[in-house]
């Protein structure tokens, strides 16, 4: 669970069915050898491509408008940009290290927390210490780009996204 930069949402107990549909995803996608793994949070799957990220979300974009049924058992594809202990100071360090690499001039930001098996990060606390440093503009409703931070557990994944890198499969 240490390595990935998808981490892939299913309905609980259909996780082996979701590994199944993203490993032959990414093969149409040209990985010749994804790796798929389950983790220990029910509905979550992972998968490390070494495609560009961008590329397998805009190919599964153009898969979805031709065949927007294709994906029977995958709900929501995140992209990760970095994998890290679950602290908020190593976090903190890595947003802050690479944020003028996705973040530029004027454009606005919003942090997105979504935490699981892991009560002890405080939610708005969380977020005034990691908005702190960044000096760009805060706009939680309409924001140029998006730090998301996945907690599960002891490991965290780090995403700096623009608005439609994740894939939200419609049902």
């Amino acid at each position: 669970m240490k390595n990935f930069n998808f981490l892939v949402s299913t309905p609980r107990y259909y996780e082996k069915e979701a590994k199944a549909e993203l490993w032959f995803t990414l093969l149409m996608c040209g990985d010749t050898y994804p790796i798929i793994s389950g983790i220990p949070f029910p509905g979550l799957i992972t998968a490390l491509t070494n495609l560009d990220k961008k590329k397998v979300i805009s190919n599964i974009k153009k898969i979805l408008k031709k065949n927007p049924n294709f994906f029977q058992f995958i709900l929501k594809i995140i992209p990760i940009n970095y994998i890290c202990e679950t602290d908020t100071k190593i976090i903190n360090y890595i947003i802050q290290e690479n944020i003028e690499n996705y973040i530029e001039g004027e454009e606005t930001f919003r942090i997105t927390l979504k935490r699981r098996h892991h009560e002890k990060i405080e939610r708005t606390n969380f977020i005034e210490t990691i908005a702190k440093d960044i000096e760009n503009k805060v706009n939680l409703d309409n924001p140029d780009k998006i730090i998301r931070i996945e907690i599960l557990g002891n490991i965290c994944g780090i995403s700096f996204l623009e608005k439609n890198d994740i894939i939200k499969v419609k049902k």
